[in-house]
């Protein structure tokens, strides 16, 4: 049996900061510095205000997750002609900046503690990333369609 969620989140997805660590040897210990440019900042809160959106309340998942993420990426004016169509060699696939594992994570975060406890809990995960206008589902429109399922025992 499982219970699932899924849900669409606006805007153009986004990696995390980078993150550096300064050993202190007057504290003992390992000092962490984050960069979280305004970019991730605004992806990851859009994820969280949809993901919150989609939990409508409930308790955040706790048991074996299994996660389906689609980004969809926004095209490049190089995509199209001089009349504003689609190139027919236009791809569909996004294989340029930001790395999807980048993307993944950053989107990942901003979900832990609304729809799951720990993003330890993923189990099983499928993403890719597509241009806007590739897929039907999501025509013109960019961000990231997301699937949720916890699998209970």
């Amino acid at each position: 049996m499982t219970e699932s969620i899924s849900f669409f989140v606006p805007g153009i997805p986004a990696p995390g900061g980078s993150k550096r660590g300064i050993y202190n040897a007057k504290l003992g210990r390992t000092l962490i510095f984050e960069n979280n440019p305004e970019k991730n900042r605004n992806w990851r809160a859009s994820v969280a205000l949809a993901a919150s959106e989609a939990m409508k309340g409930r308790e955040p998942f706790n048991g074996p997750i299994a996660l389906y993420v689609t980004f969809v990426m926004p095209r490049p004016k190089s995509h199209f002609n001089s009349k504003g169509v689609l190139k027919d060699s236009a791809p569909d696939m996004h294989t340029k900046k930001p790395d999807l594992l980048k993307i993944t994570r950053s989107t990942e975060d901003a979900m832990t503690g609304i729809v799951w406890k720990d993003d330890a809990l993923i189990f099983w995960e499928q993403m890719r990333k597509y241009y806007g206008h590739a897929l039907a589902d999501f025509p013109g429109h960019c961000g990231a369609k997301i699937e949720v399922s916890e699998i209970l025992e």
